[in-house]
């Protein structure tokens, strides 16, 4: 693929006056650091290394070896556990809710699936602990199971292959590691809410350790009716016969009886008045209790090996097989009546199953050439899938007036457009990357060879379509640390995205490729109190297809630009004040298609504009205090851009208490109380089209008692 660059004049000057506005206050923050931490030490296995309560200070998700964020020359947003817990984050969509160039919850209220746009491009895969999980959007963790979530940002092909061209989210699970814990979590809220998590960790013996970490909940859904359960379970065990092997075993066992719902609502009586001059109320369910059901489970079995021979070269195995389970059937919002009142619906439904097996396998050897030290990694990963998709309509279905609905409606039969597909997929990669170290110098380059195929089975008519087809795609950076510690950098890097679809002729298309350059800056100081980063990039994707209406099929003509600027800053203070902020600018535009009224537009749903702030307070006495500013700004409702999505500021509370400063019986005990969305505004999170819209959560209080022992 040829590289083409173009000039990003706004957003580097854009860049250039955060980077002024980061020196000094760099500088004010070096003196201020007083307190000074432990050498940072990154294990390789997660990679965790020091966690300063908002602050991480590594990473492997990046290049896949434990590595710096500040001398990573590509832009990762960490999330770690303390501001998962202090948030209350429910879902990993809302954990990422204040970090930058992420859009979240375009469907607002809906929680069955982890739904995001990274850098205008959706949806965004994600890893469990370095291995694929999941399909697109598809399959959920629950964020009491993780350690951390991050968010990789921009092509992340030559690591992880096959891969959204915004990024990768990846996550980290709470695994044993030989500490002692001891924790138990009892939760109430709004909507019923009600939840049981705990977190058990031991030495069995001086080579075995244990960890079980497992949560239950329920609470009612926003619109009314409707419930959602959850049961999950991760045990894991840790053994090192000797000082040079680790192996660990993982296991995931989540049922979901009542796994979520996904709203869908059309623009009229959500961003502006029905015919009858009403908007419809957020709690309004346009399905049926009698009738709406949606089921999950989900398995998951892995193994982590890792082996040293001797000081600089490191062999690592991971693998795991995972099964997604799930059942679905809903009422969905067709169209409305003249009167704006009677809702058409529509029936659909039916089972979706994933099986998938990954593995991933890698030598790392550090050595040095003259002043260079290199940290060279070099593997082997493949992963398979089978999935199995069965889907139906049914358009007969009663209308429901939304000002006086009933409800009760059953024995709707789904065998109009019937789907019943089986599609595997196959994935061999091999990749190489050199991180070398020249003073402050940080240089990085990686290549990947890709062979894969998938094969698409069609039960209902015995057809069966299979794709094939090979990518190379790469990544160079570079970083330069001056004195003060301030890095900037640039890197280039490449992505692709198999094509399932064919040609009106029956051909393949070729795989849908992207590049990305990306130009940045970042701090930390020595202490590991403080982190700042600011990147702007340029992002095309080229190989989209593109309907044509004239031949009813795909072409691969399609192009999207993206272009933005991110910053953010995560501080602990001091004096009992932990902050972290961000920001981010969006420009995307539909470059080449067939439709004509799409081109030069900006693909709907996605904000210009988002922006967050979270500022935390623990007082001596034992209180804590937290505030939080979300921004989403406004959005086009389809991709034509002929009306507007409004803008929204959200403001979330926390508010905690160690009873511990009470009284020594009470010590390992701390309340909480959460609030989102604390003024309940009533929003539209986004709109895809006319037809396609999605109201924003609505204020959710929850109530928690943490206890560690």
């Amino acid at each position: 693929m040829t590289a083409t660059i173009t000039p990003l004049r706004a957003p580097i000057r854009a860049l250039m006056l955060s980077t002024t506005l980061l020196f000094p206050l760099a500088a004010a923050a070096q003196e201020a650091a007083v307190t000074v931490l432990d050498p940072v030490v990154l294990d390789g296995s997660g990679g965790v290394g020091q966690v300063n309560g908002y602050v991480a200070t590594g990473s492997v998700s990046g290049t896949k070896t434990a590595t710096p964020l500040r001398k990573t020359p590509q832009a990762i947003n960490v999330v770690p556990a303390t501001q998962i817990a202090d948030q209350a984050a429910t879902s990993v969509a809302q954990a990422l809710r204040y970090s930058p160039g992420i859009f979240t919850e375009y469907r607002g209220s809906s929680n069955l699936h982890d739904e995001t746009y990274v850098r205008g491009f959706g949806y965004v895969p994600r890893y469990v602990d370095g291995l694929i999980f999941g399909s697109g959007s598809f399959g959920q963790m629950d964020p009491w199971l993780l350690d951390r979530v991050e968010l990789v940002k921009g092509p992340s092909s030559v690591l992880y292959g096959q891969a959204n061209p915004g990024g990768i989210i990846t996550m980290t699970t709470k695994k044993a590691d030989g500490e002692r814990v001891r924790e138990v979590k009892v939760t109430g809220g709004s909507h019923d809410r009600a939840g049981l998590a705990f977190d058990f960790g031991d030495k069995l013996s001086e080579t075995l350790d244990w960890r079980l970490v497992g949560t239950g909940w329920r609470v009612d859904t926003q619109e009314k009716g409707l419930e959602q359960q959850r049961f999950s379970f991760a045990p894991s065990l840790r053994w090192r016969p000797t000082d040079a092997t680790t192996v660990t075993v993982t296991a995931l066992v989540q049922n979901e009886p009542d796994a979520g719902f996904r709203n869908f609502r059309i623009a009229d009586g959500t961003i502006r008045p029905t015919a009858s001059g009403g908007y419809i109320p957020v709690d309004f369910l346009v399905g049926d209790p009698a009738w709406d059901r949606s089921t999950r489970e989900t398995r998951a079995l892995g193994a982590e090996i890792e082996h040293r021979l001797g000081d600089d070269t490191t062999l690592r195995a991971k693998a795991r097989a995972t099964g997604i389970d799930s059942y679905f059937r809903t009422l969905t919002f067709e169209s409305l009546d003249a009167d704006g009142k009677t809702i058409n619906r529509a029936a659909s439904g039916g089972t979706d199953d994933l099986k998938q097996a990954a593995l991933d396998l890698s030598v790392e050897h550090r050595f040095q050439t003259g002043a260079a030290e290199h940290t060279l990694l070099a593997g082997i990963d493949h992963q398979r899938s089978r999935r199995d998709y069965k889907w139906g309509f049914d358009y007969s279905v009663p209308t429901i007036d939304w000002t006086n609905p009933v409800y009760g409606h059953t024995g709707f039969d789904l065998v109009e457009r019937p789907s019943d597909t089986r599609t595997d997929s196959r994935q061999t990669g091999l990749y190489v990357q050199d991180q070398v170290e020249i003073g402050a110098l940080n240089l990085s380059a990686g290549l990947r060879y890709d062979d894969f195929d998938v094969t698409i089975d069609n039960n209902l008519t015995g057809a069966s379509t299979t794709f094939d087809d090979h990518a190379v795609t790469g990544r160079l950076g570079a970083l330069y640390t001056f004195d003060n510690g301030v890095a900037p950098y640039l890197s280039y890097a490449t992505s692709f995205e198999p094509v399932t679809q064919s040609s009106a002729t029956g051909t393949p298309f070729d795989p849908t490729e992207a590049e990305q350059v990306e130009l940045g800056v970042k701090w930390a100081s020595a202490d590991g109190r403080f982190f700042a980063q600011a990147a702007v990039f340029d992002l095309k994707q080229t190989g989209v297809l593109s309907y044509n209406p004239v031949t009813a099929s795909y072409d691969q003509i399609g192009r999207i630009d993206s272009r933005g600027l991110e910053l953010e800053g995560r501080a602990e203070l001091g004096n009992g004040w932990s902050l972290l902020g961000s920001a981010s600018w969006l420009d995307a535009e539909v470059k080449e298609t067939n439709t004509a009224a799409d081109l030069g537009k900006m693909p709907s749903r996605l904000p210009g504009f988002t922006a967050a702030l979270w500022a935390k307070y623990t007082s001596e006495a034992g209180y804590d205090l937290a505030l939080g500013l979300r921004h989403i700004g406004d959005s086009w409702g389809d991709s034509a851009n002929t009306f507007e999505v409004p803008s929204v500021t959200l403001v979330d509370l926390a508010v905690g208490y160690d009873f511990g400063k009470l009284s020594p019986a009470y010590e390992g005990l701390h309340g909480q109380i959460n609030v989102q969305n604390l003024t309940n505004k009533v929003y539209t999170a986004s709109c895809a089209s006319q037809w396609a819209c999605f109201i924003g959560s609505e204020r959710m209080v929850t109530a928690s008692l943490d206890y560690k022992f």
